[in-house]
């Protein structure tokens, strides 16, 4: 397909982590990480923090292999155009995408991601919960370091990399524009996303993050997990000891996140998830912009 030829696109959010929505049932189109940047420019694109490329899975040869769980594939893209495994929020709103398309009803259907099929619950009063299956708890001291303060931190994988961090103040946490040094660095050979997380009240409590690709946003869907599993361990709690859920409400700056652990270590995240607007990228000015 000539990228002269207009591209539809949308724009929407989940708790204002934005994204711009490129949909591609026949894997036809070729986003490259130079179109996927001009796309998420604030200044001269669309802007966004990420491209949730819509595609059919039996279309797409890294999603052929879930095609028969999951019709549709999150081919999901970090701001600077790179490759992610996952993306929390990013699932939620490709969910109320499908929905908005007309590809699915309300109730309970699945997406295939790089992660993984999740599962996927949409509610009659608009918010989304997603499987996001299990975390796991890498072993190893880990640091995060913000001028000359330093913190250790819990290393989590959630299909993608997280050190969270707990601290006094989440001003401590800097202007998080560059990526904040994590050591060992060996413990993250393909980057990571890391939290700053500070209490709120009993199972309550607040972050920010900079995500791996992006810089700050204003709230990252497999961080607030990464944050609950963190903060419920740091409790002493742990669902598949006590054979009981745990649920921890997360505050990120663009809104709140509501996340359950259950004693089968399934994560479910539940939140809202928001299609702003749609219409047509000019494909002439694609074109110029990846030159």
């Amino acid at each position: 397909m000539s990228t002269r030829t207009p591209i539809p696109f949308l724009k929407g959010h989940g708790t204002e982590n934005d994204f711009v929505i490129v949909p591609d049932p026949g894997n036809a189109l070729d986003l490259t990480p130079a179109a996927v940047a001009a796309l998420c420019d604030r200044r001269a694109g669309l802007g966004g923090d990420g491209v949730l490329h819509v595609v059919r899975s039996a279309a797409h040869p890294e999603a052929k292999a879930m095609a028969d769980e999951a019709e549709w594939f999150m081919d999901y893209r970090n701001a600077d155009g790179s490759v992610a495994e996952m993306c929390g929020n990013g699932v939620r709103v490709f969910a109320r995408y499908l929905h908005h398309a007309g590809h699915v009803a309300e109730g309970d259907f699945t997406i295939a991601t790089r992660a993984g099929v999740r599962s996927v619950h949409l509610a009659k009063d608009g918010d989304v919960t997603v499987g996001m299956g299990r975390a796991r708890l890498p072993e190893g001291e880990v640091t995060v370091t913000v001028g000359e303060r330093s913190w250790p931190a819990r290393n989590v994988n959630m299909g993608n990399p997280h050190a969270v961090a707990f601290v006094d103040d989440l001003a401590h946490a800097g202007r998080l524009l560059e990526a904040p040094p994590v050591s060992p660095a060996q413990a993250y050979p393909d980057g990571v996303n890391v939290e700053f997380v500070v209490d709120r009240g009993p199972r309550h409590v607040a972050m920010r993050v900079h995500e791996r690709g992006s810089g700050e946003t204003r709230s990252c869907g497999t961080g607030t997990c990464a944050v609950a599993v963190a903060a419920a361990r740091r409790d002493g709690v742990d669902p598949a000891v006590t054979g009981t859920p745990a649920t921890y409400t997360v505050d990120v700056p663009g809104g709140r996140l509501v996340i359950t652990e259950r004693p089968d270590g399934e994560i479910e995240m539940t939140g809202p998830a928001v299609i702003v607007a749609e219409g047509e990228i000019d494909g002439e000015w694609l074109e110029n912009a990846v030159r």
